[in-house]
């Protein structure tokens, strides 16, 4: 039986959780120093940082370090945890509110099932794919099911616009990943979300782009299936869609690019080489795209190139597509790990290699998007 069909429902936070106060500056061009690149300017960061303050007022409540504490004082403790920076201490601090929250919905869950006849059985995961940012991405399934959680594990790559969709009953957990820092392991992520469940909450995982592609989705939902939790997964547009489409980039076309593969940029245990091997991705007819791959860029690049794909194959790198805060450097592979570098490119950043990028569709749309005095093969429009 879903929650909100048990009496009593969460208890709405004692003040409506404020938007972000990053800023949200409208997309503003400037000309690039090189011929080969184009930079569009940008602004704070739309997605939740580790020690955003956006992060701790929404995570507030589960800061609660007694019974009875007033939300000052939670969000102290919260404030607390922000500016010590030590994960341990930080799932400590959290770890009584949560037993709370957890015992407070059996104790619902047996009501509703002894007062009001119901079943009482456990409730129910939707992992929820919220697109590259952008929140007129999201499906109106996706919407439906933000709107109606109990309980919302989020990941740092949900923008700040998705989640300000969330009801004021619900709780919201930052549970993100980021280089050198994980909020929660894998693991722990399991298990909250299996003993919500198991306590009849009705959870929403939500999760940047697709669950499903470069998410660890079936992890979570294999976990799930096999503990008898039942999972609706609710797919997102995947970045590489969403910021090909942004750009007017056409991922495939008819007589130059015949295919796409979607890539993962992380290494074996941090080190600079990417997961797969180069030369079974260098194919100057496939359109290359990389997620998560600043890190590995410096030896991806001269693989594909060693390997056969032509140093002046077009690429683009696009950090936090789809948001008012996007910026991207255009250039030809053998100068785009100079061009990011000298730009200073940050996480979450795409990356987009392939011959498609010559077609006029997409390069007429990047010069409208930003300054392009010269495309990438030295020509000018007529």
């Amino acid at each position: 039986m879903a929650l909100a069909l048990r009496p009593p429902r969460f208890q709405p936070l004692p003040a409506p959780i404020p938007a972000s106060t990053a800023s949200t500056t409208a997309l503003a061009a400037r000309p690039s120093s090189s011929a080969h690149a184009i930079i569009c300017a940008a602004a704070a960061s739309p997605f939740t940082e580790a020690t955003s303050s956006s992060r701790y007022r929404r995570d507030a409540w589960s800061y609660a370090a007694s019974d009875g504490d007033s939300s000052s004082s939670s969000a102290a403790a919260a404030a607390a945890a922000a500016s010590s920076g030590r994960r341990d201490d930080e799932i400590a601090l959290q770890l009584p509110e949560l037993r709370r929250l957890l015992e407070a919905l059996r104790a619902s869950r047996g009501r509703g099932a002894e007062g009001e006849g119901g079943g009482g059985g456990p409730g129910r995961v939707a992992l929820v794919g919220t697109g590259p940012g952008d929140p007129e991405l999201l499906t109106l399934k996706a919407v439906r099911a933000i709107e109606a959680a109990d309980l919302v594990l989020y990941d740092r790559l949900v923008s700040n616009d998705v989640l300000d969709l969330v009801g004021e009953g619900a709780r919201l957990l930052y549970v993100g990943k980021t280089a050198g820092y994980h909020s929660r392991t894998q693991e722990e992520i399991h298990e909250l979300l299996l003993s919500f469940a198991e306590a009849g909450a009705n959870v929403v995982r939500l999760k940047g782009g697709d669950p499903l592609v470069f998410g660890r989705g079936g992890e979570e939902m294999d976990f799930l299936q096999q503990q008898g939790i039942r999972v609706e997964v609710i797919p997102g547009i995947t970045s590489a869609s969403g910021i090909a489409a942004e750009l007017g980039i056409p991922l495939t076309h008819r007589g130059v690019a015949t295919s796409v593969r979607f890539l993962t940029g992380h290494s074996r245990n941090g080190g600079p080489d990417p997961l797969y091997v180069a030369e079974n991705a260098a194919d100057p007819d496939t359109t290359l795209v990389v997620y998560m791959g600043l890190s590995t860029l410096p030896s991806l690049a001269p693989k594909l190139m060693k390997h056969g794909l032509p140093p002046d194959t077009p690429a683009v790198a696009v950090e936090r597509g789809t948001t008012p805060q996007q910026r991207m450097v255009f250039a030809m592979l053998k100068d785009l790990v100079n061009e990011v570098k000298s730009e200073d490119l940050v996480s979450p950043t795409l990356i987009i290699i392939g011959k498609g990028m010559q077609t006029d569709d997409g390069m007429n749309l990047g010069r409208r998007l930003c300054t392009f005095p010269d495309d990438i093969t030295g020509n000018r429009d007529s």
